[in-house]
């Protein structure tokens, strides 16, 4: 089916008189995650996202799937032991893009050694039978080895432990094809623009078509029961549930960005993770090697705003490149940055507890929802919200929002638990550590790819690690299986180049546009991404 015929068969579905179980407003983790599981329960499901899959927050993660360290010291064995229970089920149901990444945390005072080891033995413990391996305690010299650009001078030995790595917006397009199978209904570049209401209950919302040229098609949708999980956007679609007149409520969401460089494989040679547990303002901070490259990051910044493309702040770089040279021996620096990226995490206020519409909430309900890191939030109008969160127990979060709307009344009570075990499309077995991914993300999906025109022409080719690479085939894939339709869709969340090398994703704009414009049928402006990447490409 091409890549046309499949959107307007979407859009006819969409445009179809039906009620539908649950609308879901949001294409990120936690919106498809709830998508799919209730796609499973045999609800009748519909999503729909502004613009792209994982646009935001959810594709500009340190690309981790972990149970939390930081959270283990500080005294969350509850969230921990969930998140190592969630990390297990994430690698087994999409293997072709979650896989254990071993870790190396360096020791340069003498009690770091004995003080991470045991911190990080209770993480074994902790995840028992699911572990990934066993955390060793190294010398100086196995740390060199395994670390080979680690700062030696006062180096006194390290701790290797084991986590999980995935590919975030990858496994976002997964979520939505794979709910796309089980009969939901998901669209992406459809935002919502209203919310119906009727008597001062929520019954649905009005969509639009991104695409439309001619005046932006609108589409009224019913529902029984509207999910908002909009990240960190969760307030705007709040305050369309209000009466005409009525003042905004107290924002639930106080967003805080997380700034990633991405520099060559060269300053993190190796299948090893360097992970520092305590900055010298007391944060984490990881060297990840991923795709070819080496992620350095991250910040916490509290912000203001709720920019669709947040920028770093300098002070932030100034941060991550001076923590680096403490720990590697070739100090990275602004010129050698290949890509900066920015994440804003909706971080939920501690007060205000469900504001003054919210309905059988209270403290109790709040607190028991941040010790889980999200929180759930049932308004009078019967408008679910959900905030918060990590990728990691994007699932979890999923069968919470599911089961409170079920609790309210709001949706049929149908047995929850079915994704635990669901493999993701293309699941297949995962590749050995350290071997070159390849077609690493297609998994049993390959075949097809390779039948595709073009999948011997290679548009690009990381010459530096021999791992990346988008070819003509990947960038039509993307289209007719992905629902790829912009330039940036393909080369920031299908392919990841642009948050691998932003000067080459821009290069390859006006070749991938080409390409989508045969796919879609109709014109494709390259000129937006090439903007777009620019921001990447700047360091401030």
């Amino acid at each position: 089916m091409t890549a046309l015929v499949e959107r307007t068969r979407l859009l006819a579905r969409l445009a179809a008189p039906q009620t539908w179980d649950l609308a879901v407003i949001g294409g990120g983790a936690t919106g498809l995650g709830v998508a799919l599981d209730a796609a499973q329960r045999g609800l009748s499901v519909v999503l729909l996202e502004a613009d792209d899959f994982a646009k935001g927050t959810s594709s500009r993660a340190t690309k981790l799937v972990h149970g939390g360290v930081r959270y283990l010291a500080q005294g969350n064995v509850a969230l921990v032991r969930e998140a190592l229970v969630e990390r297990s089920v994430l690698l087994a149901n999409a293997p072709h893009l979650a896989q254990r990444v071993p870790f190396v945390v360096p020791a340069y005072r003498l009690w770091e050694q004995p003080f991470y080891g045991i911190g990080l033995k209770m993480y074994d413990a902790l995840a028992g039978a699911r572990g990934l391996g066993p955390t060793e305690w190294l010398t100086a010299r196995r740390t060199a080895e395994l670390l080979p650009t680690v700062m030696r001078q006062g180096l006194a030995g390290g701790v290797r432990y084991w986590d999980g790595q995935f590919d975030d917006a990858r496994l976002a397009v997964l979520l939505a094809r794979t709910a796309l199978a089980r009969g939901a209904l998901v669209l992406n570049h459809a935002p919502v623009v209203a919310l119906k209401r009727d008597g001062g209950k929520v019954v649905g919302l009005v969509a639009e078509d991104a695409e439309d040229a001619g005046g932006r098609r609108r589409f009224g949708i019913a529902a029984r029961c509207v999910i908002n999980a909009t990240g960190v956007w969760v307030d705007g679609v709040r305050d369309m549930d209000r009466e005409p007149g009525a003042p905004s409520r107290p924002p639930m969401v106080a967003p805080s960005q997380g700034v990633h460089l991405v520099v060559d494989r060269a300053f993190l040679p190796g299948t090893h993770a360097l992970m520092v547990p305590r900055t010298s303002d007391g944060r984490v901070l990881f060297a990840v090697p991923w795709l070819g490259k080496t992620i350095l990051g991250t910040t916490d910044t509290p912000r203001d705003d709720l920019a669709l493309e947040p920028a770093p702040f300098a002070a932030e770089v100034d941060f991550i490149l001076g923590e680096a040279a403490r720990y590697l021996s070739r100090a990275p620096t602004r010129a050698d940055v290949r890509s900066v990226w920015v994440g804003l995490r909706p971080l939920v206020k501690p007060s205000g507890e469900e504001g003054p519409d919210a309905e059988g909430g209270g403290a109790g309900t709040h607190t028991k929802a941040l010790s889980r890191e999200h929180t759930v939030v049932v308004g009078r109008s019967g408008l679910v919200t959900v905030t918060g969160g990590k990728w990691t127990t994007y699932r979890a979060m999923a069968e919470d929002v599911l089961e409170r709307a079920m609790e309210r009344g709001l949706l049929p009570r149908r047995a929850g638990g079915g994704t635990a075990r669901l493999p993701l499309l293309g699941a297949a077995a995962g590749r050995p550590l350290g071997e070159p991914p390849g077609e690493h993300g297609y998994g049993s999906e390959a075949e097809v790819l390779r039948a595709l025109p073009g999948a011997t022409n290679w548009l690009w080719h990381d010459a530096e690690s021999g791992q990346g690479g988008l070819s003509e085939a990947m960038v039509r894939f993307a289209a007719r299986h992905e629902m790829a339709r912009t330039v940036e869709d393909v080369l920031a969340r299908r392919s990841r180049l642009l948050f691998l090398d932003a000067k080459e994703a821009a290069r390859q704009a006006a070749p991938v546009a080409a390409l989508l414009a045969e796919e879609l049928g109709r014109a494709v402006d390259p000129a937006p991404f090439v903007e777009l990447a620019g921001r990447y490409a700047t360091v401030p």
